[in-house]
């Protein structure tokens, strides 16, 4: 399968704190890779780099082969941030959100044009939110928020996914149908990034795993991603100890 996420060597420092060390990844379209790690270890420092908002301080990153400023320009990515990078309060409704997708196919003009409002309509139905469609973001429960962000990705009609937590604090209803949609965008051929702390998820969500502490300690199959000694790796035994005995 053609790699559509490449880092090669990446580096990203703030200040005096490594944030990424020397981070190699190929990711291949089509399939679901899960981003797993604790608090700290570096996922969102590389999702901001893959989508060029953070620049590393060695190393390089091609999206679809091209650098993540021209993957931007030709609409290559979509990216569902974490909730806390959102302003909630900002006046702007489930169905403008969406449409903010289809910005980058408006033209100069920015003016929607039917097949710009059919799109979105069908992604709002795709996520349940039709009803919702003229409430303010803010006004949405948790879990329906991710649902707007996942739809908005695919009105974009996006190559490239990347999900930062997508799973923190929604309804199970929520998880179940990002999952599925996330599924059916790896089945038409989207390469689908998600970081993640739900490891009960993972297995019904992704092809692949990648364990990140601020190096790639594993890049493989799921089931071997969720071995005690892999996550051991990643997180500490007093951690899987916990979850043992819970």
């Amino acid at each position: 399968m053609t790699a559509a996420i490449e880092v090669e060597g990446v580096a990203v420092r703030y200040g005096d704190v490594v944030a990424l060390d020397d981070v190699s990844l190929s990711i291949p379209s089509g399939r679901v890779t899960a981003l797993v790690g604790m608090n700290g270890s570096g996922k969102s420092t590389l999702f901001k780099t893959l989508t060029g908002m953070v620049r590393p301080e060695r190393g390089k990153v091609t999206l679809d082969g091209v650098t993540p400023a021209e993957a931007r320009k030709r609409r290559t990515i979509g990216y569902v941030p974490q909730s806390e990078d959102v302003d909630w309060a900002f006046p702007v409704s489930v169905r403008e959100v969406v449409m903010m997708g289809r910005y980058g196919h408006l033209g100069p003009t920015r003016r929607a044009h039917r097949t710009d409002r059919e799109i979105v309509d069908r992604a709002l139905e795709r996520v349940e939110l039709t009803d919702l469609a003229e409430r303010q973001i803010g006004q949405l429960s948790g879990g329906q928020r991710k649902r707007v962000f996942v739809a908005r990705g695919i009105a974009q009609d996006a190559r490239i996914l990347l999900l930062d937590e997508p799973f923190a604090g929604v309804d199970k209803k929520s998880e179940a149908m990002i999952v599925r949609l996330l599924r059916e965008s790896a089945s038409e051929g989207r390469t689908v990034l998600v970081s993640t702390h739900d490891l009960h998820a993972i297995p019904a969500l992704a092809d692949a795993a990648v364990l990140l502490l601020r190096r790639v300690l594993f890049h493989g199959s799921v089931d071997e991603a969720l071995s005690p000694d892999q996550l051991a790796r990643a997180f500490g035994l007093d951690i899987l100890g916990r979850e043992g005995e819970e």
